[in-house]
């Protein structure tokens, strides 16, 4: 079972705006497009920032006009029919700043000096059974996973304790199947070196080092190795092809904290990857694997390309502004279109993975699901699959177990008979070789950045007040968490 999923309704807690603010474009990388068309670089702030991004918090950031095509006019901004468009259009990555002011780059070496580094971002999760319940709590500790009100921030750890405590055993069950821990970090390790090669062949010589957010290797011992060898110039990149508060979002904003403490980091010039999703490397990858996939079915015209996407809250979408359901869209078109353009024209559908565990209490998920996708579609007759993952680069507990075991069962259960998945991207050599084009791509734009001398702080209370808050806080706390409807939604964890 997807863990974040599981976090994010555990609580029943919405994402703010406030786990988007500070999110700056600086610069988009130049595109290969057929129709460019100029777009400002404010249509893609999610809504409530685009009249105030120049009085952040973290003060005022470089703002570009970026150009995108013009079929992408649906990111955030403008709405098109997307069944109209043809052609293949593709664009390379986008950089950005993430909450700090962008200050005039001061490189800490000569060129000939430079030291460059890369950092890869991801999840990260248990490597033995033994870690499933403290990796689950500090993905649980996370508020970008959890949001509680300010009033209810001391319960964060509490929570985050008790929900790990409670939901450990059945993830234990899940990791167990597929050999008794995350294939995660290996995983990334690897890509992480062959990223190190194809850079060396472009004459790139870079240091790359991998920051998990809820597990070894963390985020923070990845910037203080980065600090130990005197990187002069440094690429974030995370491995999510899009954007989401939940994951690219979480990892920047432990980098943005620590930016913000450091006078090193605090002038060291970085360039970060936001989302990558509409890269042609990736693309074209993607297409390669879905081809080569269809292949190993009889009659592979008649199979229904099942796209299945991670799940959020539809608040992160409609109340915090995260773009995460805008680029998935536009990701499955992409690739779609890609797809045609080989003369394979299979229908296709798209369905967000949300355990039913996941959907207790009034958080509402991005739909359709898929489970009750996959039962719609046995139910139409629709006799072949083929699952495609699109959320995550990697073999992981959602691909693993989620996908090619419940999943599975459950299409064939539904009517489905001949079923088939698309392996992650993993190590694929023009995937890497993209990651490597991308990261090429935005070293040049590298600033170094401080925080602003105008950050705001927390408001302070005076002890009195706090303590009064903290007392009625605790009983509201208590009250809730002992009800009836709270103590039935924990059954369903244990």
């Amino acid at each position: 079972m997807d863990a974040i999923a599981i976090a994010s309704a555990s609580a029943s807690a919405s994402a703010t705006s406030s786990s988007y603010s500070g999110l700056m474009m600086s610069r988009s990388i130049g595109l290969r497009s057929t129709s460019p068309r100029a777009l400002s670089a404010s249509c893609y702030l999610p809504k409530g920032l685009r009249e105030s991004h120049h009085n952040s918090e973290f003060g005022p950031s470089l703002l570009l006009t970026s150009k995108q095509p013009h079929h992408k006019l649906t990111n955030l901004c403008a709405s098109a029919d997307k069944r109209n468009q043809t052609g293949q259009v593709f664009a390379s990555a986008g950089v950005y700043t993430y909450g700090l002011s962008v200050q005039e780059s001061q490189p800490h070496a000569s060129v000939s000096e430079e030291k460059v580094g890369v950092l890869l971002l991801n999840l990260g999760g248990p490597d033995t059974l033994n870690d499933v319940q403290p990796f689950l709590f500090n993905l649980f500790a996370d508020p970008d996973i959890i949001h509680l009100p300010r009033l209810f921030r001391f319960l964060q750890k509490p929570l985050a304790q008790l929900i790990s405590v409670l939901r450990a055993p059945k993830s234990k069950e899940g990791y167990a199947s597929i050999g008794g821990g995350s294939p995660l970090r290996k995983i990334t390790d690897e890509q992480g070196q062959a990223l190190k090669e194809a850079l060396e062949v472009k004459d790139i010589h870079a240091n790359v080092y991998v920051g998990m957010r809820y597990w070894h290797p963390f985020t923070e011992d990845a910037i203080q190795e980065i600090k130990r060898d005197g990187i002069t110039k440094l690429v974030v990149l995370p491995l999510y092809p899009q954007y989401s508060i939940s994951t690219t979002g979480s990892s920047i904003r432990v980098l943005q904290n620590m930016f913000r403490e450091d006078q090193y980091l605090s002038r060291l010039p970085v360039s970060i990857i936001q989302s990558w999703y509409q890269r042609e490397g990736y693309i074209k990858s993607m297409g390669d694997l879905i081809e080569k996939e269809l292949e190993k079915f009889s009659s592979p015209g008649e199979v229904m390309i099942f796209f299945s996407a991670h799940g959020v809250p539809v608040s992160y979408v409609e109340n915090a502004g995260d773009p995460y359901k805008d680029q998935m869209e536009d990701c499955i078109y992409l690739i779609m279109q890609e797809l045609k353009a080989r003369g394979i024209g299979n229908d296709h559908t798209l369905a967000y993975q949300v355990g039913l565990t996941s959907r207790v209490g009034p958080v509402q998920w991005l739909k359709p699901y898929t489970d009750e996708v996959l039962v719609e579609l046995g139910q139409r007759g629709v006799k072949s699959l083929l699952a495609v993952p699109v959320s995550f680069v990697s073999e992981h507990i959602e691909t693993l177990e989620e996908i090619d075991m419940e999943y599975r069962e459950l299409a064939l259960e539904s009517g489905v008979q001949n079923w088939g998945r698309v392996p992650a991207l993993n190590c694929t050599p023009s995937f890497v070789s993209d990651l490597a084009d991308a990261v090429e791509e935005a070293l040049p734009l590298a600033m170094a950045m401080s925080a602003s001398k105008n950050t705001s702080k927390e408001t302070e209370y005076d002890i009195i007040s706090y303590a009064v808050k903290l007392f009625f806080g605790s009983i509201l706390a208590f009250v809730l968490l002992f009800s009836p409807r709270m103590i039935r939604a924990f059954k369903n964890y244990i």
